[in-house]
């Protein structure tokens, strides 16, 4: 017994010798927030204050000491989450988790964003600021990366620590841009419904409408090579330990409309929520230059700023800057693929993936005058068809980086509007607005015209000529709004109006929040800083109380248990608020996930279904389908012997998800609040192994919003008892050039990525409340309540 006792206490010395070792590590693995430290390259002494939300205040003598320092604090707080940003691109993520992440790699290998980065560091002027202020920032990183401490990520998966180059940053804005586009979720799915089942079923989704000119001719086709196309991205994005771009708001309102006479700007980005989140904010401040900017992990300029003149944000274009080409092959060659001069000869290149505790997999990147054959590259595909992905991004001079530099180095609005003309992919929606009372909308990207016989949502025909040819349209004639009439702009995924005519092709994002956002901000003329702060955490749909109309209209109360007519009497009622204590946005969401099984899934199949509820073009479908009692979309097309109509499929969907509801929230349907379902979990990418989540994980909350409202908390329609908000708004920020001091902001989470600093989570609750805090720019307030690093030069 005394022995026993002896071996337990020996154990429990054990651990607790263990446990002590690790509290010690994570404890010295906290950034430095205080005190001094040496940098090279730096000319004179730095000082960084850290506010308290743990944001930099850089006080430097000039631009090149200030970067190299905020690399070095950048790194300190983000060092994981630029070594995970960096590696996407280029195809690393297998180094450091594995096979698991190979198909990633192989996918990312192949697109040639790789290459794109090469070249474009070449052709960098090395004389430009651009070049020196980047090499410095990245100088920066570097010192932190051989003297600072070792995030806790890079222990527990072994990874060997790299010098950052600039090519990572052109790689890390490749994956940036890539994530932007929709194409490849969704053209291939509409064209296997075009080619099973005819261009009277794509009627629902707009494709003959705004989307394309006119209507092409069907073919037959195996339809499963396309949709596996779909499938596979989808997959890749889903399960990448890297956010994608969704969407975003913004609008710019004059100084006619506000009550101070001044311009305010507001912006939230829409991205994948992740932890730690998107955005790292700091403020620069030297003798000839001040910016306060929003920098993603690993990349020296910020793409949302601020300063004293000037602030200007962004939101996706979502136009179409990726097509899909169909090459057909010599019947004899099988390495020739058919032109209209004649056959051209595919071109093989073969590269190697290194794979952790494994040996390296070489693939083929097969390519065609058109792109690479992404056919090849992705997994599952049971097709030899061969089908190349044309990406502007690659295909065009990339000049993002100088772009960039130039958005937050601009001296006047003139000089801000040429500059974004270097941006040819992605698309984005750049928002201004400046002290001077000028406000601005203006479209990124090499936009282009297709012939009027090509509508690009499809597998387009890479053999005939036709469909690959382009007319490039002018920069200055990008759709673009400076300083109307009617004294604001905004923007939120919404179509912009036809250039010359030509109603520019891509997967916009429905009505609902423009209509909202045009409808608050037309009526009023005396709109503040605090007015705005309410307008961008707005909970009400503008289109919910339409649907609802169209929906309930066939349906009849008489047949219905107590329980669905309690809640159809709550869906009638509802003005489309989807707050916490809310009712009806409960029962709305889940009707919507069944009627839209129980209307489209027969037709797609379960797995591609899951597929068309990740696209926008769902979204568009909706409203515009459920007041269409003629579509063919209702027959349920498994039952040969009938044909179902809309009353049917609209009565068994609202009945499966009241049955569904009582299931999973009780019988009582006052019980079923939107805070009960709608949950949001900002997950760390090692926070999906359940061991670890409670560590690196931040949440769960329950959130207000829902899809398509001002405050957009993305989620896929689903049955499960809860709803996973996916994405949302990376920040809310808002800023008043009558109080410039005073400019409010959040994060999702908070500044920083070290699991150990009392800045990794301090923003959640605030957050998540729709509450804000101040973007501090006044160096008296600052010092006040900041921590002081002084930076000391080492030669």
């Amino acid at each position: 017994m005394k022995l026993l006792k002896k071996i337990l206490l020996s154990l429990l010395l054990v651990l607790a010798i263990i446990t002590i070792a690790i509290i010690g590590y994570l404890q010295y693995t906290k950034p430095q927030y205080e005190g001094s430290a040496t940098l090279k390259g730096i000319n004179q002494q730095t000082t960084v204050y850290f506010d308290n939300y743990g944001v930099p205040h850089i006080y430097a003598n000039n631009q090149k000491d200030a970067m190299t320092t905020l690399g070095y604090v950048h790194a300190q707080d983000r060092l994981w989450q630029m070594e995970l940003m960096r590696r996407i691109a280029p195809g690393r993520l297998a180094e450091i988790f594995g096979t698991p992440a190979l198909k990633t790699d192989k996918f990312f290998v192949g697109i040639g964003i790789d290459e794109n980065s090469a070249i474009a560091v070449a052709q960098l002027d090395k004389n430009s600021q651009t070049f020196i202020l980047a090499n410095a920032y990245l100088d920066g990183i570097n010192q932190y990366l051989e003297e600072g401490k070792t995030p806790v990520e890079f222990t527990l998966l072994g990874i060997k620590k790299e010098k950052f180059t600039l090519k990572d940053v052109y790689n890390i804005f490749g994956f940036m841009s890539f994530s932007f586009a929709m194409a490849q979720k969704t053209d291939p799915l509409l064209t296997d419904i075009r080619d099973r089942f005819g261009m009277k079923y794509l009627k629902d989704f707009n494709i003959t409408g705004s989307l394309g000119t006119k209507q092409l001719k069907s073919f037959k086709g195996k339809y499963k090579a396309y949709s596996e196309i779909s499938k596979s991205v989808a997959t890749l994005l889903e399960t990448s330990p890297v956010p994608a771009f969704i969407g975003s708001n913004s609008w710019v309102i004059g100084g006619a409309k506000t009550k101070s006479g001044k311009v305010i700007l507001a912006n939230d980005p829409h991205i994948m929520y992740s932890q730690p989140g998107t955005w790292y904010e700091a403020h620069i401040v030297c003798p000839e230059y001040e910016m306060y900017g929003y920098y993603i992990a690993g990349t020296p300029f910020p793409l949302l700023g601020h300063n004293r003149d000037y602030a200007y944000g962004l939101t996706m274009f979502e136009n179409d800057d990726v097509d899909f080409f169909q090459e057909e092959e010599n019947p004899k060659n099988i390495k020739q693929y058919i032109t209209p001069v004649g056959f051209k000869n595919y071109t093989f290149n073969q590269k190697t993936i290194k794979v952790k505790d494994s040996t390296g997999v070489k693939i083929i990147v097969k390519t065609s005058q058109h792109g690479p054959i992404i056919t090849g590259l992705l997994d599952g595909l049971a097709t030899n068809k061969s089908v190349a992905m044309s990406w502007i991004y690659t295909q065009q001079k990339s000049q993002i980086l100088d772009a960039v530099y130039s958005l937050s180095h601009a001296k006047n609005l003139e000089d801000f509007h040429k500059n974004i003309e270097l941006i040819k992919a992605p698309g984005l929606n750049i928002m201004y607005g400046d002290a001077k009372g000028n406000i601005a909308w203006i479209t990124s990207g090499k936009l282009y015209k297709v012939n009027e016989s090509v509508n690009t949502n499809f597998i387009l025909n890479g053999a005939n000529g036709i469909d690959d040819k382009k007319e490039w349209i002018p920069f200055n004639k990008h759709p673009a709004a400076v300083n109307p009439s009617w004294n604001y702009v905004y923007t939120s995924n919404n179509q912009p109006e036809p250039i010359d005519g030509y109603l520019y092709p891509g997967y916009y994002l429905p009505k609902d929040r423009a209509l909202r956002i045009d409808g608050l901000l037309s009526p009023k003329s005396d709109w503040t800083k605090e007015d705005v702060s309410k307008m961008i955490v707005d909970n009400t749909s503008a289109t919910a109380q339409n649907i609802v109309a169209n929906l309930t209209a066939v349906l009849t109360m008489s047949k219905m248990s107590s329980n669905e007519k309690r809640a159809l009497t709550i869906l009638k009622e509802w003005t489309g608020e989807n707050d916490l204590n809310d009712v009806a946005p409960t029962v709305f969401n889940k009707w919507l996930y069944w009627y839209l099984k129980d209307t489209f899934e027969d037709e797609f199949g379960k797995d591609n279904f899951t597929i068309l509820l990740n696209t926008h073009i769902i979204k568009q479908t909706i409203e515009a389908q459920s007041q269409n009692a003629n579509s063919p979309w209702w027959d349920n097309i498994t039952t040969k012997d009938r044909n179902e109509t809309q009353k049917e499929i609209l009565t068994q969907s609202f009945k499966e998800a009241i049955t569904s509801l009582e299931k999973q929230l009780g019988k009582d349907v006052r019980q079923w609040q939107w805070a009960k379902v709608h949950k949001v979990t900002f997950q760390h990418p090692i926070g999906k192994v359940k061991l670890f989540s409670k560590f690196f994980n931040v949440g769960s909350y329950s959130i207000a919003g829902t899809n398509e409202v001002i405050n957009n908390q993305l989620f896929i329609y689903t049955d499960d008892a809860e709803i996973n908000t996916k994405g949302g708004p990376s920040t809310r920020r808002i800023i008043d050039f009558s109080d410039i001091e005073n400019s409010l902001s959040v994060l999702p989470t908070g500044q920083s990525g070290n699991p150990m600093s009392k800045h990794y989570d301090d923003q959640s609750e605030l957050f998540v409340s729709g509450k804000f805090r101040k973007m501090m720019m006044n160096k008296k307030e600052i010092e006040a309540v900041a921590t002081k690093l002084i930076f000391i030069s080492k030669e």
